[in-house]
């Protein structure tokens, strides 16, 4: 399954709210230039150019179907096809934003200092990622991988390690002049655990939904909904809160 732009913005605006703090906390100096790693459909980038008006503002992201959203939605800035994991830009930047993409990308301990070296002296890499893989809805969705007649096609996937505050702390420090970690957990009311379903059908579930059939995923999905119904109890309304914890970096070189 490839990304799609229609999905992740069906809760565009619990998704960006993440963004808007991380874009806040980015120290207020002058900020010629600037990159959005993992822009999507450009929401992100939206808010960056909002906070940063006089910056040259690019913004990168591996799915053709999230650039045409963002082309469509800030039409004077760049936008480019790449992956970030072989990213090496010809210039510098003042600000490098990567808002919820780094968690997709193996090896931490080299690509975060490699981003730090692509940042002008006095640069910030700002940088959320969720961290909810030990939250219900990603331990139900390894547990009906694992239990269900699609086990031999996804039943051994697990997401990229992620790690604790400490590690990103420790790991930039020793590049950077300034280093800020905290965690938030927001509080997302969502209308139903059908709602709970589509929010992860466009992140968080892809990895499993891409190797099934048509059939297979459609019995993944009714499985999985009737374990999140049981692991997010519903409110006296019937509304779902579905609690997120996300992981906040900004790092000046």
């Amino acid at each position: 399954m490839t990304w799609s732009a229609k999905q992740y913005t069906m809760f565009e605006q619990q998704r960006t709210r993440p963004v808007r703090d991380l874009v806040a906390a980015i120290p207020t100096v002058e900020v010629r230039t600037a990159v959005d790693l993992g822009c999507g459909p450009g929401n992100s980038t939206e808010v960056l150019a909002a906070r940063f008006p006089q910056a040259h503002i690019t913004g990168i992201d591996s799915s053709d179907d999230m650039l045409i959203d963002a082309r469509k939605r800030l039409p004077a800035l760049n936008f480019e096809l790449a992956d970030i994991g072989a990213w090496q830009p010809s210039q510098s930047f003042d600000v490098i934003l990567a808002n919820a993409s780094l968690q997709w990308l193996p090896d931490h301990a080299t690509l975060y200092p490699h981003l730090i070296q692509q940042l002008t002296p006095g640069g910030t890499l700002a940088v959320q990622t969720p961290d909810n893989l030990d939250e219900p809805a990603h331990r139900l969705a390894r547990e009906v991988a694992a239990d269900g007649p699609w086990a031999a096609k996804i039943g051994g996937f697990k997401h990229n390690e992620r790690h604790a505050p400490g590690y990103y702390y420790e790991l930039l420090s020793k590049h950077c002049s300034t280093v800020d970690v905290w965690r938030t957990t927001y509080q997302h009311p969502l209308a139903d655990h059908g709602a709970v379903v589509e929010w992860f059908k466009g992140t968080g579930l892809r990895p499993f939904l891409a190797p099934l059939t048509d059939e297979e995923r459609v019995a993944f999905l009714q499985e999985y909904q009737a374990r999140i119904t049981q692991g997010y109890p519903a409110l006296a309304d019937g509304t779902v809160l579905l609690p997120f914890p996300r992981l906040f970096i900004i790092a000046t070189r």
